[in-house]
């Protein structure tokens, strides 16, 4: 091992060194409690955003590890995604807090959980090698499996818990079976190899036939339709801080990954997985948002809603263009930082020690909390995609892309369940301006509303000025797009 490969990998090394000392913290420091246990892992996330952007700026390009026979790169794709999980996690964190003192269990394992999930995203969105990739994408899984049953006492989020192992392992299985055909047509796991090596190919039914799979792996990764059906459960089951992690950080790293295997390995078969990528897109728009219009539970409502949403993100997948991969890291953002306010708003509100999740607890809400209510409405509209808000600035781009590839059809699929989208987003806004009735009691702590309007002016100041995150989405793909559109 040289010094060059420690500074690759040194981002990865911080967070999973960070990682086992929460696992043995309650041991050596005994009777530390939820703040303990809070700052050391904000002071994790810190060093290790420190540490990746000193190493981005050490290396450049698409240069390669030589570790692991070159599996590995750092390049302003990756960097850009690796700063994204930081963050969101940072903002986890905070969400959990006041979940955390009200629990049962160790806050220890639950941070170092979160952290070695944390770990396993940063490592797969460096993967220009499908293995490498795997083994990021499963040491996220196992974690999130976990979390999703931290309830261990309770029922539903055991049955959640125990739901998403085993979908996820079937998920897993097909990912891999796709991979092994793909190896055995190309002789390769290697992306720029399948690449160049699909090139020279004109058709095959196996290569065709295990992309397929590949595709359908990732897809439950990003709770696409057919492959959603675990999506609305465990978003119920799980701690609403978890779902939160599972709904944004998760799912952006999901779909890092399915843009990094598709426009760098298997662009040049374009024309031959597009349909299958298409009607997955379709069906999960329109599935995703006519479920969603009958919930009254408002995380089974946004678990829904997050299938329209992975259908709306396909859109820049199909693309197979510049526009299109710019227009899915800029959805990415945009999406994680709405939907965590959505979360924030959601654990703020207490009815019978249980977060606000119907959509009766909002009922009133701007006569007791008129700025949250204002909050609330703004994460809404930027799901829905209504300017001036940052949804609109990611719809946009992605509808974009996808009329200009040709698949002007899904695009209008797309608008018009935006349309759609408005309408049950807009039950919780009537819920809180247009009835009296007693919501549930606003009880949420400084870092919940922290999160909250952080997310806010996020949410409101990247829709008013998108501009410098365009520049630097921009100035960050320009190595990956310079060797996968050529």
């Amino acid at each position: 091992m040289t010094w060059s490969d420690l500074i690759w990998l040194a981002p990865e090394i911080v967070v999973a060194l960070g990682a086992s000392w929460l696992v043995l913290a309650p041991f050596v420091m005994r009777g530390s409690g939820v703040g303990a246990a809070k700052w050391q892992m904000l002071a994790i996330l810190a060093v290790a955003g420190g540490v990746l952007v000193w190493a981005s700026n050490t290396v450049t390009g698409m240069e390669q590890s030589s570790m692991f026979r070159a599996m590995f790169v750092l390049d302003g794709f990756a960097v850009f995604f690796k700063l994204l999980f930081v963050g969101a996690i940072a903002l986890i964190v905070l969400l959990s807090e006041d979940f955390l003192r009200e629990a049962r269990y160790s806050p220890w394992e639950y941070f170092s959980l979160m952290a070695f999930a944390l770990c396993g995203m940063m490592f797969m969105v460096s993967g220009v090698h499908l293995i490498s990739i795997w083994i990021g994408l499963e040491l996220l899984s196992l974690s999130s499996y976990v979390l999703a049953g931290y309830f261990k006492d309770e029922a539903v989020s055991t049955e959640a818990a125990m739901k998403y192992f085993i979908l996820g392992t079937i998920s897993s299985a097909i990912l891999l079976y796709g991979m092994s055909l793909i190896y055995g047509v190309t002789g390769s796991l290697a992306l720029m190899d399948i690449s160049r090596t699909l090139s020279g190919l004109l058709s095959n039914d196996v290569l065709v036939f295990g992309i397929i799979l590949l595709a359908a792996g990732l897809s439950f990764k990003v709770a696409a339709v057919p492959f959603h059906v675990w999506t609305p459960d465990v978003y119920v089951g799980a701690p609403t801080p978890v779902t939160a992690f599972l709904s944004t950080a998760s799912k952006a790293a999901a779909f890092a990954i399915f843009a990094r295997i598709f426009y760098m390995g298997l662009s040049e078969f374009h024309l031959d997985w597009s349909g299958v990528i298409a009607g997955i897109a379709a069906l999960s728009m329109i599935v995703g948002n006519l479920a969603a219009i009958t919930q009254d539970n408002v995380k089974r409502m946004i678990a829904w809603s997050s299938i329209g949403h992975a259908g709306y993100a396909l859109l820049g997948i199909l693309a197979m263009s510049e526009a299109g991969l710019i227009a899915i890291v800029v959805y990415m953002v945009v999406y994680v930082f709405a939907t965590m306010g959505i979360w924030a708003l959601v654990l703020m509100l207490r009815r019978r020690e249980y977060a606000g999740e119907s959509v009766a607890d909002f009922a009133g809400l701007h006569a007791r909390a008129p700025l949250w209510a204002f909050a609330m409405v703004v994460f809404l509209l930027s799901l829905g995609g209504i300017p001036p808000t940052a949804g609109f600035i990611g719809k946009y781009y992605l509808f974009l892309a996808a009329v200009g590839a040709g698949y002007a059809w899904l695009a209008v699929i797309a608008v018009l369940m935006s349309a759609v989208s408005m309408f049950y987003y807009f039950r919780l806004v009537v819920a809180m301006y247009l009835r009296d009735d007693p919501g549930a009691e606003l009880v949420g702590g400084g870092s919940i509303r922290l999160v909250a309007a952080a997310c806010l002016l996020i949410t409101l100041g990247l829709g008013v000025a998108p501009q410098p995150m365009l520049e630097e989405v921009g100035r960050s793909l320009q190595s990956l797009i310079a060797v996968t559109l050529r």
